[in-house]
């Protein structure tokens, strides 16, 4: 499966900065050839240019299952996915037969197996949206992280509680209503209730520096929904940051409300 090597290769990457950090260079060297490795001979036998994505599986003989998933979009969350690729499969993953309005599906529509009322083939499941929007972010693709956040929030504002289930089905969005529930999908669901948090994490950019001090803002967005944001208490180590955010002139500007500490913010953009 696509997203098993791509956690292997962010365990792989993992292990190499934490042997770095213990002062064994030598394991951690031995550890980023072979994450090298894996990223190159993943993308050789899972790209498919003709589909504009990675494939879902290899079968037992090592060939392509030439299914379109949103498994791709873990590759781009676990940095697997070499940056030329990362365009083409984001915006795979936005076309109509992924992106229902309401967010993606786990599988496109057309494809054997698709049913939008399926638990995992076709309907759309909020943590999933959000690892793949982290994904989008991770590569620099902020805008399209926050057309998932804003898909995703219209979802939860059609929602009992305004809480986002566990999954819902993966009809088309159509005017005047609201997502197709899932009879079964739990509600409240932990990772689903972290989705709006990993949203917004991606699409401002959000990033900490334990050893500086310091919490990064790089090239935010805010979703359309949004037109200005507060953040209270943001902590690092002993102190803390209020921080504003608002749209001005299709841009987003900062404004440090508070802080303690001695903990620092920095925006970058462009």
């Amino acid at each position: 499966m696509v997203e098993l090597q791509a956690y292997a290769y962010a365990a792989w990457q993992a292990a190499a900065r934490i042997l770095a950090a213990l002062g064994e260079p030598v394991r951690a060297e031995a550890y980023a050839r072979r994450a090298a490795r894996l990223r190159r001979d993943f993308d050789a036998a899972f790209w498919d240019e003709a589909l504009g994505t990675y494939v879902l599986a290899l079968d037992g003989e090592k060939r392509p299952c030439r299914v379109r998933a949103s498994n791709a979009g873990h590759a781009l969350f676990a940095g697997i996915a070499l940056p030329e690729r990362a365009a083409r499969v984001a915006h795979t993953l936005l076309d109509p037969s992924f992106f229902t309005g309401w967010g993606i599906r786990t599988i496109a529509s057309g494809e054997a197996r698709y049913n939008p009322m399926s638990y995992h083939n076709g309907s759309v499941w909020p943590h999933d949206n959000a690892l793949v929007a982290e994904g989008f972010a991770r590569y620099g693709l902020r805008e399209a992280a926050a057309r998932v956040f804003g898909a995703l929030f219209d979802a939860a504002a059609a929602a009992e509680q305004r809480r986002l289930p566990e999954l819902f089905c993966g009809f088309p969005r159509r005017h005047g209503q609201g997502p197709v529930l899932y009879p079964v999908a739990c509600s409240p669901q932990a990772w689903a209730a972290s989705t709006p948090f990993a949203l917004l994490r991606a699409c401002l950019g959000l990033g900490f520096d334990p050893a500086q001090a310091g919490v990064a803002f790089d090239q935010p967005v805010l979703p359309r929904f949004l037109h200005g944001l507060t953040l209270h208490n943001l902590r690092l180590g002993g102190g803390h940051l209020d921080i504003a955010f608002r749209r001005v002139d299709g841009e987003v500007a900062m404004h440090v409300l508070g802080r303690s500490g001695g903990v620092r913010a920095t925006l970058r953009i462009g």
